[in-house]
């Protein structure tokens, strides 16, 4: 994973930003119903659901679980296809590209492998919750319009979010097997 300390800090900035550029943005477009206008509106708008949602779920999934899921649990343990899967998509060679929110969240130095475990099933269920909620714009276009671009957008934000839900079922087994090997040495 590469270990961008600061990427946090640039969603919130990003998403900060984005909401003042929104909030300058939405009310020229009422008055001057400008169609550049609309579209940059539009797509800040959209561009600033993502990012808020990121950090609302994520942040509302921290607060609830504490980096305390149950590993064992039936959601989180490892199905039988994935290993092949992973294979197939070739998860260990890509997966060191992916920005890690808050990488001391799994840094072995500061947290042991079952918090790091805990925090695998954590991260798993933020980024299937924004799964979810990465489609919800679809359900806007009656209203606002912008099909092609409410459907892309969130097609692709789904898919960047499966990312990292696959990220995270790739690297629990391994963990948890270092775990039961730490555990039977005690």
């Amino acid at each position: 994973m590469i270990s961008l300390r600061p990427f946090k800090n640039k969603m919130i900035l990003i998403t900060v930003f984005l909401l003042i550029a929104f909030a300058i943005l939405l009310p020229v477009f009422i008055v001057t119903k400008n169609a550049i206008v609309e579209v940059v509106t539009v797509t800040v708008g959209i561009t600033l659901y993502h990012f808020a949602v990121r950090l609302a779920v994520g942040t509302v999934v921290n607060f609830i679980m504490k980096n305390k899921a149950n590993y064992k649990n039936v959601w989180f343990r490892e199905k039988g296809f994935e290993g092949k899967f992973y294979k197939l998509l070739r998860v260990r060679k890509w997966k060191k590209y992916l920005p890690t929110y808050d990488p001391d969240t799994f840094d072995a130095s500061q947290r042991n492998v079952k918090e790091i475990v805990g925090a695998t099933c954590q991260a798993e269920i933020v980024h299937e919750v924004i799964m979810v909620f990465s489609l919800l714009p679809i359900a806007s276009i009656p209203f606002l319009g912008g099909a092609t671009a409410m459907i892309v957008t969130s097609v692709l934000a789904m898919l960047f979010d499966f990312l990292f839900v696959i990220l995270q079922r790739y690297n629990r087994p391994k963990l948890v097997r270092v775990m039961d090997r730490f555990q039977k040495l005690k």
